[in-house]
């Protein structure tokens, strides 16, 4: 896949929920990587009718997420982007500690 950016990405003290449990995004994601782009997503048109049409993406990187229970962990994350949009649907795919 090609790298959507070398920079990081900021979500500002961003909580999202994690398998009912909420968390929160600490500084910086980094290694930023597109998965797919497009007709390329399979959520696509559950997207464009939620949040709207626009160029959408979905992306990956990793980050420092601090749990509902205080714990603080290293963890790649994927979530959804467009432009005009912004950044939806953050969500953890695995912990790297």
């Amino acid at each position: 896949m090609a790298k959507a950016s070398t920079k990081e990405l900021s979500f500002e003290r961003v909580t999202r929920n994690y398998n009912r449990r909420m968390f929160e995004v600490l500084g910086p994601i980094r290694e930023i990587e597109l998965i797919a782009a497009s007709h390329s997503i399979r959520e696509l048109s559950r997207l464009q009718k939620f949040y709207g049409p626009g160029r959408w993406r979905k992306l990956k990187g990793f980050a420092t997420v601090k749990l509902s229970d205080g714990t603080i962990k290293q963890a790649e994350v994927h979530w959804y982007q467009a432009h005009g949009i912004g950044k939806q649907e953050l969500k953890i795919k695995r912990f790297l500690d």
